[in-house]
């Protein structure tokens, strides 16, 4: 994982939360985690990471407070700690 994603992986996991994570740099950093996402209709992906699968709405602007908590949520149940697999 490249030094950009690192840094945006830790974003998602900061306190407060943040409302201006670009949602393209979230799919990248999914991608290189190794998530499938599939595209739905309505607006919709489906990301599934370690045997975890969650629906998202597939934004094109910065995620909201709710998005970040619900994928923090998700990746912490996919096992991912970015202060102990992926540090900066």
């Amino acid at each position: 994982m490249n030094h950009h994603h690192r840094k945006v992986l830790h974003a998602l996991f900061a306190h407060p939360v943040s409302a201006n994570i670009d949602a393209r740099h979230v799919a990248a950093v999914l991608a290189d985690l190794g998530a499938e996402v599939a595209h739905g209709g309505h607006g919709q992906i489906k990301v599934t990471l370690n045997g975890q699968t969650q629906g998202f709405h597939d934004s094109h602007h910065g995620l909201s407070k709710d998005e970040v908590g619900r994928l923090r949520h998700f990746l912490t149940d996919a096992g991912i700690d970015p202060a102990r697999d992926y540090p900066l």
